[in-house]
């Protein structure tokens, strides 16, 4: 389990064969180290959204290794589900964020439709790993918020996320 946190970019955790506790304990691990307060993506302070009820570093860790429960003709359940695919690369956010390898990734804000309103986001967007990084930047534009992170594996994700390559924004917010 301790050797989880010797992973670097881009090989994969190891998860698959631990308990759920285990498991959760190893990936919280690596959260902590690093999600420590210092994290920061082009100067700007990376921050947990913040979620009723709910202290908002579990909230991130809580979308950085789960997705939405849906039923089967696609809607909400309001749960959430541990997902390998997202956790077995949860120590790449901060490979990202830190510009690390620079080549391989994309970096670009787009204007989400979001309940009905419209959201800026930024997205950090590792092409040949083809897994991204949503971010939210804070009103004041001085932070910000990690909404989630993922590995495009899902139908049409890949092509949704070219698209909104291509229709980018002119600045990155």
């Amino acid at each position: 389990m301790p050797h989880n946190l010797t992973k670097i970019y881009d090989n994969l955790l190891e998860v698959g064969h631990l308990s759920e506790l285990m498991r959760s304990q190893s990936l919280r691990r690596i959260f902590d180290r690093d999600f420590d307060g210092t994290l920061a993506f082009r100067r700007r302070q990376i921050r947990p959204i913040k979620k009723d009820g709910e202290a908002s570093l579990d909230t991130a860790f809580r979308h950085l290794t789960t997705r939405e429960d849906k039923d089967s003709n696609g809607k909400t359940l309001g749960s959430r589900s541990f997902e390998t695919y997202r956790s077995v690369r949860l120590h790449w956010i901060k490979h990202h964020l830190c510009e690390s390898s620079p080549t391989s990734i994309e970096v670009f804000s787009f204007e989400d439709r979001v309940a009905g309103r419209d959201k800026i986001r930024t997205y950090v967007y590792d092409v040949r790993n083809e897994y991204v990084i949503i971010l939210e930047p804070q009103r004041s534009l001085m932070d910000y918020y990690i909404l989630t992170a993922y590995y495009l594996n899902e139908p049409g994700g890949l092509k949704q996320i070219n698209n909104k390559l291509k229709k980018r924004l002119p600045k990155i917010y």
